[in-house]
């Protein structure tokens, strides 16, 4: 089947997380992605380990760069430069996420671009944009998750703020970063113009708050913390059974009668201070004891029995190893490997145009002459840009 993006070249001048992760999702929907890395280097997460794989590449590194070429180019060199420049002319997309300024002064900016190649979409991905009192420091999720408000809002009431086991500020940059530059491709079809897009991972932070933001909007109070708990839900957490967690996700009065009568007690739904959730919500601290007093007493296979079976959202709390072996994920060829090395699969599923894993990550460099050579570079000319420290 032809890949949806199979007809886009995407140049990434990007590193670590938000920007290799967007290029990855392109790369899947079947773009051609040539990565540009440092010389002897590389993207600096080629040595975040261990673990590493056999082939040597960090495990970090495998999660985010498959489907890719790695071409080895020195940025620093006005030969490696025009390099780029020369890469940029034919290219659909440019991702970087070098601090703001930076690619201009090495004349790889936008303006210096566009010129070139007036269609090029060209996405800048840094901590905090290209403007604004914070626009030279540089982006750290955690950083991000604490400035942008998220820790203070994760973790339990009375204990400290907590980080999410993810760099979900980085991820869900890429993510928006990835569909920005689809919708650039799209209004590109129409006028035959690129544009720029300016990504920080502080806005995009403060965009998923979502109802946690939009909630203080409204009524002025900050959200606190619930640990792992609901605002604005209850029941709507993981309960201590008598083997494991079960996560209960009790999202209407409905439910709750039924909850209530499989856990033997029906008379909580008709108790004026459970009846609906908004009186739910205000006598948690009565109602969740109660519920915990009952689930401990059963393992969590059988209360997931008996909760499904009566329709009310329930699951057990998997560790990592058990969620990706899981028959689900199995089903849904949620993890698979390439050239021996092992990868969490697309999640897009397109019944014209799937998302597919084609090669494994790549060395630092392995492209390096296969991509000079189709600029028209010829080979005794990248020997000697090798000697010098061009390329790798």
């Amino acid at each position: 089947m032809p890949a949806a993006l199979s007809d886009l070249l995407v140049l990434d001048l990007s590193r670590v997380l938000a920007g290799p992760y967007a290029t990855m999702v392109l790369a899947d929907l079947g773009a051609r992605v040539i990565k540009i890395e440092q010389p002897g280097i590389g993207d600096e997460t080629r040595q975040w380990g261990p673990p590493f794989a056999a082939n040597g590449l960090s495990a970090y590194f495998i999660a985010v760069n498959r489907n890719k070429q790695s071409v080895a180019i020195n940025l620093k060199h006005p030969t490696g430069q025009a390099i780029v420049r020369a890469l940029g002319q034919r290219a659909d997309v440019l991702i970087e996420n070098f601090l703001p300024g930076t690619m201009a002064r090495m004349g790889l900016g936008y303006d210096d671009l566009r010129v070139l190649n007036p269609g090029l979409i060209y996405c800048s991905i840094t901590g905090y944009g290209q403007y604004g009192p914070d626009a030279d420091r540089p982006g750290y999720d955690t950083v991000i998750q604490a400035e942008g408000g998220l820790m203070s809002i994760t973790g339990e009431p009375n204990g400290p703020p907590l980080k999410t086991g993810v760099a979900v500020a980085d991820i869900t940059t890429g993510l928006y970063a990835a569909t920005s530059i689809l919708a650039a491709l799209h209004y590109r079809t129409l006028t035959g113009e690129g544009q720029y897009i300016d990504l920080a991972l502080f806005d995009v932070q403060l965009s998923w708050l979502a109802n946690v933001a939009s909630a203080y909007l409204v009524s002025g109070k900050p959200p606190q913390r619930y640990g792992n708990g609901h605002a604005t839900i209850v029941p709507y957490q993981p309960f201590a059974a008598a083997d494991g967690y079960i996560m209960i996700a009790v999202g209407n009065d409905r439910q709750f009668e039924r909850f209530c009568t499989v856990l033997n007690h029906p008379e909580w739904a008709g108790d004026e201070r459970f009846a609906t959730n908004p009186a739910r919500v205000a006598h948690r601290d009565v109602l969740v004891p109660l519920i915990a007093a009952v689930i401990v007493r059963e393992p969590v296979a059988i209360w997931i029995e008996r909760l499904r079976a009566v329709d009310v959202p329930c699951g057990p709390v998997n560790d990592i190893p058990t969620a990706l072996h899981s028959r689900q994920a199995q089903a849904r060829a949620m993890v698979q490997q390439v050239a021996g090395v092992p990868m969490v699969g697309p999640a897009a599923k397109l019944s014209a145009t799937p998302a597919t894993i084609r090669t494994a990550p790549p060395a630092l460099g392995a492209d390096t002459d296969a991509v000079l050579r189709e600029l028209g570079y010829a080979p005794d000319q990248l020997a000697a840009w090798r000697a010098d420290g061009v390329i790798e």
